[in-house]
């Protein structure tokens, strides 16, 4: 009752001296703690809430126990994008230690029904993966991690004792180094000896980026399934080197909230989840009420959040016959901040995730049997609904873009998903399946629901809320075709690790010319590679042939030897960096003769320029949206950009650029008239002016461009029908377009869409911004079909103004152009199929008629 007192007390009220709790407010009553083993304190150096700790020295106090104690060992499973190590303990007892890897292959077993029939799961450890704060700023679960870490180390008597007899843990104490790192730095430096709980006080109140996101602002926990990023890759790989019974995600929410614990809303569930997921979870979720019931915290479950979208980290065990759990805890932001509840407090939050960790300990514990006996059974039950299912493979890929195959190749193959090559060039249903750039994916496999997860098609919905997108079917993210087969071909060589395929020179060396298509998805990376080293290359706005009779399209890309300032070296040089790292064919010209197209020295071959790219950023523009730019620029492309704070923007010259990206924004951006004629005279003066998704309408109201949108219509008779009041949230929330796909009808011959070669690709949209289609024939690029809808969510009111709308737009001002996409091009970065768009705009933007101006 004590304790429950003092919880209530710190929740409530705060005098003008900060009053820290020591180990004794966190830890379990009745719980002796081996001395030997060092405390929080004794390595950071201050009470566990009394400052946020950096991720520095949470690593030295990881270490420090695993030094300490012979029931944790410690790896390091890689780095983050700022080289910080991804760390994970592995928990268990002394005993379990020294046999270990037995009991890993053990383990794994229970996945795969050839085997899992014969494990005796009575005596089998379960294996227990538990995570936290993978969103940097939502600092409480870090923090709970010393705790519970401390209490695996030093907890003693037999309760902890028959845990670890039973349990393997897999420990990850920060899932965002990065971003942990931005944030801890931010409040600490900005706290005051008496605490600051005004929401308005600096403390509480990030600079833009903020510590949510990691180094590219992507939102880690969007990650899970394409593991984009480092920081996913190591998770990814521990999780299927183990397989997991259950893993545990440790979040936060808004400050006037209380505490969440899954089940989410169970109308939300993915079809492809078992129900018996949910009834797991909502058992494990009394475990939590009676935790959280003895220490007079508040929460809540079945609200709120969901478990659709399997790119989550409490959804993507889902698919995979593990539980996931997320825990959502309001957070102080900082150390201590006023809410509708009273003051919340650093300690008091970080004590209901410690105390949800060690619920979660118990509940997997007591519940060991059942988890085990669940994964055995989701995985034999996947097998015989693949047995049943009509389709027996998925064949996807391109003979013309093979850089796309592979990278979707990468992403099945770092599922531990089967995946064999196509051992031949293949032509089903008129789709040419080229034996370098497809694959083939087998059904009968116990990763079968994760298979349909990635490559289904969906458009029927039990709920018409989302928490996060409705679709992600994966070949329509990249753009490739796909077939599903009705039984299972020849397959080639099975890939264990998806390989780029290197380019071909084709005709040998050339003292007067070469030529490459547009098709590679590194077309832009090859494009700078050249132009930077100060080469002269021109685009093709006609088609042409070689002498062999080849056809080159439209985008196909031309440099000759001569004349050119650089030596036959190192043209040779970077012709061979094409080829190797960037996986594009290279044709040699030894003719610029052609009777059947154009030769190669017509004026429909058009010189680019090099790109000197600048992007706003800072307060007001949606820093994922940003990242997501930058990092296909940087990682992928390798082109740099300069990041343009909003605030220099009107000092800055910006002669010293010729391409400027304005993001999607939060709000309105605030310009004055000023502003905006010095960025029309730039355009004037030859700049391209790329808006993306909403910063469309901002350029239309500021004059820089024609991008008129749909407007809702007015009601015919003018009667409004009445709706209840209850239903407000709900009839809101089914009207946004929260993500899905669509098809679109594409004009090749426009330079925005060189390198593409279907006339019809899907655009994955995720705001409710539908464009007017131009009144100028020539100028509608990219327009979405009459019947667009491909897979996802749409309202009924949202369609029928999605249908016929345009994607991009162009308005020409002077030598200049203002080019407007009201989608995201760049989406979570696995959205390939949509990248070229913005780099045709970078790379052809100047080359744009002005006839097709909107």
């Amino acid at each position: 009752m004590k304790k429950n007192l003092l919880s209530f007390f710190l929740f409530l009220t705060l005098t003008s001296v900060w009053a820290q709790p020591d180990l004794s407010y966190y830890l379990p009553d009745g719980i002796a703690y081996n001395p030997g083993i060092p405390t929080p304190k004794s390595i950071i150096g201050h009470e566990v809430g009394e400052w946020h700790v950096t991720h520095d020295r949470m690593v030295t106090y990881m270490r420090a126990l695993d030094a300490a104690s012979d029931r944790i060992s410690l790896e390091v499973t890689g780095f983050s994008h700022e080289a910080r190590p991804l760390l994970l303990l592995t928990i268990t007892s002394p005993k379990n230690h020294q046999n270990i890897e037995a009991i890993r292959a053990q383990h794994v077993q229970l996945t795969d029904p050839a085997k899992s029939g014969s494990l005796d799961v009575k005596n089998m450890p379960l294996v227990f993966y538990q995570g936290y704060s993978i969103h940097g700023n939502e600092a409480s679960g870090v923090n709970a991690s010393l705790l519970m870490a401390y209490h695996y180390a030093a907890a003693q008597g037999p309760e902890i004792e028959k845990f670890l007899d039973n349990t393997v843990v897999l420990f990850d104490p920060s899932y965002n180094p990065d971003g942990m790192q931005r944030f801890s730095a931010w409040v600490n430096s900005r706290k005051s000896k008496v605490i600051s709980t005004d929401p308005f006080d600096t403390e509480h109140n990030e600079a833009w980026p903020g510590g949510r996101f990691n180094h590219y602002w992507f939102d880690l926990n969007r990650d899970w399934l394409v593991a984009q990023h480092p920081e996913s890759q190591a998770r990814v790989r521990s999780f299927h080197k183990w397989k997991p019974n259950v893993l545990t995600d440790h979040h936060e929410m808004g400050t006037n909230a209380t505490f969440f614990f899954q089940p989410g809303v169970p109308s939300r569930n993915h079809p492809l989840t078992p129900e018996k997921n949910l009834e797991l979870s909502r058992k494990m979720g009394e475990y939590h009420a009676k935790a959280l019931d003895n220490i007079g915290s508040f929460y809540y479950t079945q609200e709120g959040f969901d478990d659709f979208y399997y790119g989550k980290g409490s959804t993507f065990p889902d698919v995979q016959g593990a539980i996931g759990i997320l825990f959502e805890q309001a957070s102080s932001r900082g150390h201590a901040q006023e809410s509708v509840n009273g003051v919340l407090t650093f300690p008091f939050t970080v004590r209901n995730q410690f105390v949800t960790s060690l619920s979660s300990l118990k509940a997997v514990n007591e519940m060991r049997e059942e988890f085990l006996n669940y994964q055995r059974q989701f995985f034999k039950d996947a097998v015989a609904e693949a047995a049943k299912d009509v389709n027996k493979a998925i064949i996807f890929g391109s003979g013309k873009d093979k850089a796309k195959s592979f990278h979707l190749a990468e992403i099945i193959a770092r599922q531990q998903i089967d995946i064999y090559k196509v051992p031949s060039t293949q032509t089903i249903n008129g789709k040419e399946f080229g034996a370098e750039g497809s694959y083939i994916v087998p059904l009968n496999q116990p990763n079968y629901r994760l298979i349909k997860g990635m490559f289904e098609k969906r458009t029927q919905f039990k709920d018409s809320l989302f928490y996060d997108i409705s679709s992600w079917t994966f070949p329509l993210a990249f753009g490739l075709e796909y077939e599903e087969l009705k039984a299972l071909p020849s397959l080639g060589e099975k890939v264990s690790e998806a390989k780029l395929p290197a380019g071909k020179r084709i005709g040998g060396k050339s003292d007067y010319a070469y030529v490459f298509e547009s098709t590679n998805y590194y077309t832009p990376r090859a494009l700078y590679r050249l132009l930077n080293a100060g080469l002269r290359v021109k685009v093709a706005t006609d088609p042409f042939y070689h002498s062999d009779g080849r056809k080159f399209e439209r985008g196909a890309i031309l440099f000759t030897v001569a004349g050119q300032d650089k030596n036959a070296e190192v043209i040779e040089y970077l012709i061979n960096e094409i080829a190797q790292k960037d996986g594009i064919d290279i044709y040699a010209f030894n003719t610029g003769l052609d009777y059947k197209g154009v030769s190669l020295g017509s004026s429909s071959f058009m010189n680019i320029r090099k790109p000197e790219i600048a992007m706003l950023v800072g307060d007001g523009i949606s820093a994922t949206d940003v990242g997501e730019v930058w990092h296909v620029l940087d990682t992928r492309f390798q082109i740099p950009v300069t990041l343009m704070p909003v605030e220099v923007f009107n000092r800055v010259n910006l002669n010293k650029y010729n391409t400027l990206i304005i993001p999607p924004t939060w709000g309105s951006l605030s310009a004055s008239d000023a502003t905006k004629e010095k960025l029309k005279t730039w355009v004037q003066n030859g700049g391209i002016l790329i808006g993306l998704e909403n910063a469309v309408n901002w350029l239309n109201t500021a004059g820089l461009g024609k991008f008129d949108m749909k407007k809702e219509e007015e009601k015919k008779d003018g009667v409004v029908k009445a709706r209840p009041y209850g239903d407000l949230d709900e009839y809101t929330g089914a009207q946004e377009t929260s993500g899905a796909i669509f098809e679109a009808t594409a004009d090749l011959s426009h330079p925005l869409l060189f390198g593409y070669y279907n006339a019809k690709m899907p655009v994955f949209k995720s705001n409710n911004l539908y464009m007017e289609k131009s009144k100028n024939a020539y100028a509608n690029p990219l327009v979405f079909t009459s019947s667009p809808l491909l897979s996802g969510y749409i309202s009924k009111q949202n369609y029928a103004k999605l249908k016929e709308a345009s994607v991009a737009g162009v308005s020409a001002m002077g030598q200049g152009r203002v080019i407007g996409f009201t989608d995201n091009l760049c989406f979570r970065a696995f959205w390939f199929g949509s990248n070229k768009l913005l780099m045709n705009a970078i790379f052809y933007g100047p080359i744009i008629s002005g006839g097709s101006s909107r």
